[in-house]
């Protein structure tokens, strides 16, 4: 089946020559890396961590993520781990056949590494439905798109969030890596504090982001458990981590953080957007 885009005119422009404009605004930005990147090849890169709001809100500091990404080398498939706003389908669930489209054209699945996925753990269930009106994994392919058609993804989307969970995920995503001995890197997908004023979302974002910079998943949790922070994308971070490590990451560096307020000037009620790379 083709995925058609949920939000192609929402979190994004629906038209094609408005949505390249608008992924070159995000690397222009003041708050993005300042300059589109050129196409890389030296594929160190294990994984990225990356917010999924409106472009117009999180895309600048998305943009960090890749710029990094491309300059390294594009992996020929991305698995993307995001989590489950919309609370339909199960758990875990991977979209294994098909297509994803967006105004920049379509993008295969990767079948195969999607079934090796599966095979691998104890808990991901083959369910389309989960991600048919789910944003946080669609708003990445396009920034991809932009710069090659070269790609193929694998989309994970969580429900289910617990650190055993994200531990499952993560072990059988990098197996799966492994064992078809692709060229893939691993995206999460997520954005930090929502609806707190600026200095209470940066000093809560601050504390979980050393834990992920430390590639500390379990501390992470730690923190967010103490903070009760609204991360959106704990489990898929988590799972990101773990699968990073496993390939082969030894560090963790953040790239951008920024906050709503930074983009719209009103800092009463914000929400946090950091781009971090795993490598």
């Amino acid at each position: 089946m083709i995925r058609r885009p949920a939000v192609a005119g929402a979190f994004y422009e629906r038209d094609p020559a408005a949505l390249r404009r608008r992924i070159e605004w995000c690397f222009e930005h003041e708050l993005g890396p300042g300059t589109l990147p050129a196409v890389g090849s030296m594929r160190r890169i294990k994984g990225v961590i990356a917010p999924h709001a409106g472009y117009m809100y999180s895309g600048p500091v998305a943009a960090h993520a890749y710029h990094e990404l491309v300059s390294d080398g594009i992996p020929g498939t991305l698995v993307i781990i995001c989590p489950n706003h919309t609370g339909m389908g199960s758990g875990v669930s991977l979209m294994q056949q098909g297509a994803w489209e967006t105004p920049l054209g379509t993008v295969e699945i990767d079948s195969e590494l999607a079934e090796a996925i599966v095979r691998e753990s104890g808990i991901i269930d083959l369910d389309e439905t989960a991600h048919l009106a789910e944003h946080s994994c669609e708003v990445h392919v396009p920034f991809i798109q932009y710069f090659t058609d070269n790609f193929r993804i694998v989309p994970v989307t969580m429900w289910m969030q617990g650190h055993e969970t994200a531990a499952d995920v993560g072990h059988a995503v990098a197996s799966a890596i492994r064992e078809t001995g692709r060229d893939a890197a691993v995206i999460a997908s997520t954005d930090f504090t929502h609806y707190s004023p600026q200095d209470i979302a940066e000093a809560t974002d601050r504390r979980i982001i050393d834990r992920i910079t430390a590639m500390d998943d379990t501390g992470m949790y730690g923190v967010i458990s103490e903070l009760n922070a609204t991360m959106c994308g704990y489990g898929p971070v988590a799972a990101t981590i773990i699968a990073s490590r496993i390939l082969g990451a030894t560090e963790c560096d953040l790239l951008r953080y920024a906050t709503s307020g930074d983009v719209t000037g009103d800092r009463s009620s914000v929400v946090g957007y950091a781009s971090l790379v795993l490598r």
